[in-house]
């Protein structure tokens, strides 16, 4: 035997079809000119390839292992037009096919139908406990008229006339390496091997239209804006009768005027007179669950945080909920008359404070105000 293709492909005698293909694709890499022009690894290429072209094809292989030498019949190295060398394997080298090649023969008029992105806006209380939601979709379904198909009422599909079924082309070309067989989608029948002699006149032979309908999506609790409703089989139509893609549901949760949210914490201020948190008082909130009556003790300094436990927003997996914390905003009168004047400033003598000359430091000034405490509750988290 003159010729060790096995040794060419660095290979054993009992090697596997897929270790032979991997070995050639390496090698085909190394080798072929337009990475290494030098004319004798163009000649290395040209045995490997030869190599390749008798071990991947099982008939040749057996005839090589008993002795016998496929190629001589084709003229040695350079005749691989002659024995049918697929010239697409070189290609698969150098441009994917991960071990399996590209799929042969016409393909599927029926493919796939895309998926689809909808966004919707709900309130803060739905995004809270969940709920239902109208939305309006509008996505490609199937034409009612042909059914999917895609053909006129009583047609068929006729076998295309230049690619005879096969759904390619295929043409003898000559390289270096003689001659190969190249194959490329055929352009009348664009890979299908049918074409539709009559489409149907409602969807231009495409199988589908497009159409707006309303679904009812149900919203767990605890999603957020960016959170992403997957509805399986609710997309766009594949074409001629192909399957349904996907529906992906975007939610948006909209500002609410009352409470805002981070995380799954809701955060809220309400407002009570000066007297008021001096005095101490009871404070009426509408919170997403109900009403609740807060206590607010004597001498609660603006800024304070009342906090209920259970109350804030859920979590999207875990099904517990955060907390809400109520912030307490002192409001001082702006304007005031001469009878309070004076009764504040007796206030102010009984109590023994200077109301002429008051000494604030920046750490005072930060954390004894509302947005100072709010900016520490929230930095704290």
């Amino acid at each position: 035997m003159a010729t060790d293709y096995y040794a060419m492909l660095g290979v054993s005698r009992d090697a596997s079809a897929e270790e032979i293909k991997k070995a050639y694709r390496r090698l085909a890499r190394e080798l072929h000119p337009d990475v290494n022009p030098d004319p004798e690894h163009q000649e290395r290429f040209k045995q490997v390839t030869a190599a390749y072209e008798v071990l991947s094809d099982p008939e040749k292989r057996q005839m090589y292992d008993m002795g016998g030498d496929p190629l001589s019949q084709s003229g040695g190295f350079g005749g691989f037009g002659a024995t049918g060398f697929d010239f697409s394997d070189i290609m698969d080298a150098f441009f994917g096919g991960g071990g399996g090649g590209r799929q042969r023969g016409p393909r599927s008029r029926a493919q796939r139908g895309q998926d689809a992105l909808v966004r919707v806006q709900i309130d803060l209380a739905t995004a809270v406990f969940g709920g239902e939601q109208d939305i309006a979709v509008d996505t490609a379904t199937a034409c009612a008229t042909c059914t999917g198909s895609g053909m006129d009422e009583g047609s068929e599909l006729e076998t295309c006339v230049m690619c005879k079924g096969a759904g390619e082309i295929q043409s003898v070309q000559r390289s270096f390496l003689g001659q190969v067989m190249t194959s490329r989608p055929c352009p009348q029948c664009q890979g299908f091997g049918t074409t539709i002699p009559y489409p149907c006149p409602e969807c231009s032979g495409e199988g589908r239209v497009r159409s707006r309908r309303t679904l009812t999506i149900k919203v767990p609790p605890g999603v957020d804006t960016g959170t992403r409703i997957q509805l399986q089989g609710e997309g766009e139509v594949g074409p001629n009768g192909g399957s349904v893609g996907d529906l992906f549901v975007e939610v948006v949760v909209a500002p609410d005027p009352v409470f805002e949210r981070h995380g799954d914490e809701l955060h809220c201020v309400v407002k009570i007179p000066m007297s008021a948190a001096a005095l101490g008082t009871s404070v009426h909130l509408d919170t997403l669950d109900g009403p609740e009556d807060l206590t607010v003790p004597a001498g609660t300094q603006a800024g304070a945080t009342i906090t209920l436990r259970g109350k804030g927003a859920a979590r999207l997996r875990g099904g517990s909920r955060g907390d809400l914390f109520v912030h307490v905003d002192v409001e001082v009168p702006s304007k005031l008359d001469a009878r309070q004047s004076e009764l504040l400033r007796e206030f102010s003598e009984l109590r023994g404070e200077n109301t002429t000359h008051v000494v604030s430091t920046r750490t005072n000034a930060d954390n004894g105000s509302l947005f100072g405490r709010l900016k520490d509750a929230f930095s704290s988290r």
